[in-house]
């Protein structure tokens, strides 16, 4: 086991994969990386699925099975994909016994339904039911549709990885949502110890749109902000965590059992060459938090990460001048975030249309 990879359990920060092929389940690597690399949870996308299933002839006697029984495109993917995160959970399960919130793998809803909230709703009952698994996420974007959608399915008892976010207040909506759907869980007398959810905060996406604009303003003071601004964002977004989960509200939930909601800091890999490759890893160590990383990441985090304690807690007034100096050159920080969200949701739609061009492919060929 790498060493710098047990610092960062250590330091309280989960690792999760983002990757999954029924190669991985299949060869044993994914056991491996648990064994071997401290991974503890798994997520997914459609574009890790499309990779996954053009590459691999794992797929092939399911394919040929789902073409004898009729099966479309659409029941394809959801057979294929389901199957995957099915066994990943397996995998992963003797994690989730022995821990209190990971072992989890998640699996996304269908993108075309992120501004839709009753199909968003209906698709999460569909995988959770079909993946049938206590330590399954169902993944719903927290766009605004997707809001009543997240309250929705913790009510029913489904949990969540929650995606998409962007913005600290959206973060606060995303907490929100959670917790509504926690009182309406234990209303319906629902035991809410069972249910799990993180929420998914994108960090590279916001340099990579934040920089362009800077870039483009030019001043001295512009280009020195360069490469802060998505570290100071999810800085932000641990203190609205850390003031969510607490006080007389938080308690009543804890003291039936219920969990926090823990941030996962996604689009961790680095886009920019000019930044270390760690970036994201290395200035988000906290406690109570996920980082879910390409494989690429993971292992650039074991051959030179460094674990210098906390670099979070406490530095939300810091963030937030780094936010001000953002505003006083020019960028608009709420155009930002509305042009992030609405290209991660065309983004994961057009990943949704490589997975379903890729399905059909396989389709065609097992059908002769």
């Amino acid at each position: 086991m790498s060493d710098r990879l047990k610092a960062l359990a250590d330091a309280g920060v989960s690792i999760w994969l983002d990757d999954l092929s029924r190669e991985r389940i299949e060869t044993g690597n994914l056991a491996a990386m648990v064994d071997q690399r401290s991974v503890v949870g798994v997520t997914t996308n459609p574009t890790i699925f499309a990779g996954a299933i053009a590459d691999g002839e794992r797929y092939d006697a399911q394919v040929r099975g789902l073409v004898a029984d009729g099966a479309d495109v659409a029941r394809t993917i959801f057979e294929l994909t389901t199957e995957d995160v099915r066994n990943a959970c397996d995998i992963l399960g003797q994690v989730a016994a022995a821990t209190e919130h990971d072992g989890r793998v998640s699996i996304e809803v269908e993108p075309a339904l992120a501004r839709d909230t009753d199909g968003t709703i209906a698709s999460a009952r569909a995988l959770w039911a079909a993946v049938d698994r206590p330590n399954a996420l169902i993944k719903i974007p927290a766009t605004a549709e997707g809001l009543p959608a997240i309250t929705a399915a913790i009510s029913e008892g489904i949990s969540v990885n929650v995606t998409l976010i962007f913005s600290t207040d959206r973060y606060r909506e995303v907490m929100e949502a959670y917790l509504l759907g926690l009182e309406r869980a234990r209303a319906a007398g629902k035991d809410v110890s069972e249910i799990r959810s993180v929420a998914s905060f994108f960090v590279s996406r916001v340099d990579t749109e934040i920089d362009n604009r800077l870039e483009k303003i030019g001043s001295d003071d512009a280009l020195a902000l360069r490469g802060k601004a998505a570290v100071a964002n999810a800085r932000l977004a641990y203190a609205a965590f850390q003031e969510a989960f607490a006080g007389p509200r938080w308690e009543s939930l804890a003291a039936d059992g219920a969990h926090a909601q823990r941030p996962l800091w996604a689009s961790t890999g680095v886009k920019n060459p000019d930044y270390p490759d760690t970036l994201y890893v290395t200035d988000l160590v906290v406690a109570d938090t996920v980082n879910t990383m390409p494989e690429k990441t993971l292992d650039a985090f074991a051959d030179h990460g460094e674990v210098s304690g906390d670099q979070v807690s406490g530095r939300g007034a810091q963030a937030q001048q780094v936010f001000d100096a953002l505003a006083a050159v020019g960028v608009d920080l709420a155009d930002v975030f509305t042009v992030l969200e609405d290209e991660g949701v065309d983004k994961f739609a057009a990943s949704w249309d490589e997975l379903t061009e890729t399905v059909q492919q396989q389709l065609d060929r097992a059908a002769g």
